[in-house]
């Protein structure tokens, strides 16, 4: 049974000779054209090559400096726990299932701005001097990971 399969009519195509005279419909120039760096064995052209003239990435003028050191952060200010109420324990999962950020995997910063919860229990990567301050002197304790 196996040794009957086929494969469908017209499913198969004759391979294309060039090269093989005026009646193949091929010939001659076997369907390249006439002159010009198209025709040449090899003609692998990649589509960037603008024919010599100089390429649109070397004419566009380059401003800027892109530090690839640099390390972005997610960022949660002091106010935005208020959310988690007094005394929670609070970690970057927590803080994404709230929707304070994004859990990119991005280390987590927290920053200043606004009054922070009572008795908070904070896990994050990292925290400026001020926050930490805030954080302790409303009677939580601030770790990092």
């Amino acid at each position: 049974m196996l040794n009957e399969l086929t494969p469908r009519p017209g499913a198969q195509h004759r391979r294309k000779r060039v090269g093989r005279g005026p009646g193949s419909g091929k010939g001659k120039t076997c369907g390249t054209g006439v002159k010009g760096q198209g025709t040449r064995s090899g003609k692998k052209i990649k589509p960037w090559f603008e024919g010599g003239q100089m390429p649109l990435y070397q004419r566009v003028p380059k401003k800027g400096f892109h530090n690839r050191f640099r390390v972005e952060n997610e960022i949660v200010n002091v106010g935005d726990l208020q959310v988690f109420g007094e005394g929670a324990t609070v970690d970057a999962k927590a803080l994404q299932a709230r929707g304070l950020i994004r859990g990119s995997g991005k280390p987590v910063k927290v920053l200043a701005e606004g009054d922070a919860p009572k008795g908070i229990k904070l896990t994050v990567n990292k925290i400026s001097g001020a926050a930490k301050a805030k954080i302790e002197a409303a009677g939580g304790s601030v770790k990092r990971d």
